[in-house]
C-alpha cells in the first residue's frame, strides 16, 4: 500500500488536526488521485488545505476525485479552494469530482450556487465512469426534462441541471445531473 509521502513526497510533512488528507492513486485514470478529506475545510485552515492539494497538482495529478464521505462542514472559504483548483487544473485538460458529499456539505454548495459547477457523484464508481468516459457525465442524456413543480405541480420543462424558479408560484427548484426534483 503506498503511503501519502510515496505518492506526492513531502505531503505529509506538514499537518491539520481540523483536517486529514489521505492520497490513492486511481488505477486506469490518467494522472487520477484520489483524496479522502476526514475532518473540515474553513477559514482557519484553508490555506492548509490549498498548500496540500497543490502539491498534489504539482506532482502531475489533474484529474482529482476528492472523497468527501468524511468531510463534514465547508465554509464558503473552503468552497473557494475547490474553485481554485478547478481554474489551475482545467487549463491542463483535467477535472475534479467531488463524490459521497454528506447533505449538510451538499446544501452549503446548493446554497453558494456552486453546485452546477462541480461535478458531484454518489459512489467511487461514478466518479471513476465520469473520468473514462472522457469527463462527460452520461446523466445529461435526461434533458430536456418535463417535471412538475413540488410546490404547486405546474409543468416545467428543465433543460440542464441547476437551481431555477418555478414560473407558477416563484418557488425555487433545484435539478440535480440524474433529474432527480427538490426545494432549492
Amino acid at each position: 500500500m503506498d503511503t501519502n509521502n510515496s505518492i506526492v513526497p513531502g505531503i505529509d510533512n506538514e499537518r491539520d488536526d481540523s483536517l486529514s488528507i489521505t492520497l490513492k492513486k486511481a488505477d486506469g485514470i490518467n494522472r487520477g488521485i484520489f483524496i479522502y478529506l476526514t475532518g473540515y475545510i474553513d477559514t482557519y485552515n484553508s490555506n492548509f488545505f490549498q498548500k496540500q492539494i497543490s502539491k498534489v497538482i504539482e506532482a502531475g495529478y489533474i484529474n482529482l476525485i476528492f472523497n468527501c464521505s468524511a468531510l463534514n462542514y465547508v465554509s464558503s472559504t473552503g468552497i473557494g479552494s475547490f474553485t481554485v483548483f478547478l481554474k489551475v487544473i482545467k487549463p491542463k485538460g483535467g477535472d475534479i469530482v467531488l463524490q459521497e458529499i454528506q447533505p449538510k456539505v451538499y446544501e452549503v454548495f446548493q446554497l453558494l450556487g456552486f453546485s452546477q459547477f462541480f461535478n458531484i457523484k454518489a459512489t467511487m464508481e461514478e466518479a471513476l465512469d465520469y473520468f473514462k468516459s472522457g469527463g462527460s457525465s452520461s446523466d445529461s442524456s435526461v434533458f430536456p426534462l418535463v417535471i412538475s413543480c413540488p410546490v404547486c405541480n405546474k409543468k416545467l420543462r428543465a433543460t440542464k441541471a441547476g437551481r431555477f424558479r418555478c414560473s407558477g408560484c416563484r418557488s425555487i427548484i433545484a435539478i440535480n445531473d440524474t433529474g432527480d426534483v427538490s426545494l432549492g
